[in-house]
């Protein structure tokens, strides 16, 4: 399985690090390790660049902001350092920082280095090439997916020393009034369902279901599988959005990346991740999961579906203007105005037909 291990490639055209002054600042901050001699990128993700960086034989993974981004609060190198740092010994699929920079000067913005964690990556649609996965290891890994969620919804706050890490009170209503004004700022094309649903949202506001560490953007693309049993999450990536708040929420979140095989075939047709493979959970069974396995009541979830597929709607609009205006020349970008017309669209049956299966 090492041949299906998540590698890094050359650095994109526009997001090279200035390898002179980081190989200076590292040659004093972690001078045990032995000079820098290579940076290489991970070709996925969407915000927040990652890199690998070659220190003597230690390979460690670099974080920083995506190049033009105006979202400051969505890219605080800090925060996410502090929270990865008190989920050690807390949550044992955090991987280890070691590092944060926040001197711009360095690189040209704020970044943390942490441990590099080896292991398989689900990317869009379908496997690596060459890794078939049947159908029980597919269960199998859909349902540690959602333990693992339950889990880290169930992290003891003050223990870890994170419970000032949000706003717990008023969240639901801050993602819905949030989200619905960065679309607004992000806005470049006319897609009426968008306002739309995020005037439903607002409209179906449920109460408050408690408050935990949530990840924001838990999906197959964050985790890091074991290669030698696939069904064995070793650690979670992309921790920029996690914060204290409501975890339906991230439920909803998950559930906006988790497309089945009774979508609309535009639907299906988005790289969102492997859950349309043969025996994962659908998004009903994933509820029921979660629901068991946490003990909370997550009652009709129509409401939190709606919003995951609304927040991924506002984020491919933020990423997709960054392209238009030439602050980023990732070719992946230019058709993320599709995902927009279709999620938005999504979200408008579910509300019309008040399910979130069968929507076909």
């Amino acid at each position: 399985m090492e041949s299906f291990v998540d590698r890094a490639r050359d650095v994109r055209e526009g997001e090279a690090l200035d390898e002179e002054r980081l190989r200076a600042y590292l040659a004093a901050e972690l001078p045990e390790l032995g000079p820098l001699t290579g940076v290489q990128q991970f070709p996925s993700g969407h915000s927040n660049l990652t890199y690998v960086l070659r220190l003597g034989d230690t390979e460690l993974v670099l974080r920083r902001p995506p190049f033009g981004t105006r979202v400051k609060t969505a890219h605080d190198m800090g925060r996410e350092h502090r929270i990865l740092s008190g989920l050690q010994g807390a949550y044992p699929r955090a991987p280890r920082p070691l590092l944060l920079c926040e001197d711009a000067s360095v690189i040209g913005a704020p970044f943390y280095l942490m441990e590099r964690v080896r292991g398989v990556i689900l990317r869009g649609q379908r496997p690596p090439k060459g890794l078939d996965i049947p159908p029980a290891t597919m269960r199998a890994l859909s349902t540690s997916l959602c333990d693992t969620l339950a889990e880290l919804h169930a992290v003891d706050l003050d223990g870890a020393g994170l419970s000032g890490e949000g706003r717990p009170e008023g969240y639901v209503e801050r993602q819905v009034q949030g989200w619905t004004r960065r679309y607004a700022d992000a806005r470049t094309d006319d897609v009426p369902q968008v306002e739309e649903v995020a005037a439903w949202l607002e409209a179906h506001r449920p109460a408050e279901s408690g408050a935990a560490l949530i990840h924001g953007d838990f999906k197959y693309d964050n985790l890091v599988l074991d290669p030698d049993d696939l069904s064995r999450i070793v650690a979670i990536l992309d921790w920029e959005m996690a914060t204290v708040g409501d975890p339906l929420m991230d439920l909803g979140t998950t559930l906006g990346y988790w497309i089945e095989a009774g979508d609309p075939p535009e639907h299906r047709m988005l790289p969102l991740g492997p859950t349309q493979l043969e025996g994962n959970l659908t998004r009903m069974e994933l509820v029921e999961r979660y629901a068991k396995v946490s003990g909370r009541d997550v009652g009709d979830p129509l409401f939190y579906y709606v919003y995951g597929l609304f927040k991924i709607v506002v984020i491919a609009q933020q990423i997709y203007k960054r392209f238009k205006e030439g602050k980023t020349r990732d070719p992946r970008f230019a058709s993320m105005i599709f995902g927009v017309q279709i999620l938005s669209r999504t979200a408008a049956r579910a509300i019309e037909r008040g399910r979130i299966h069968d929507l076909g």
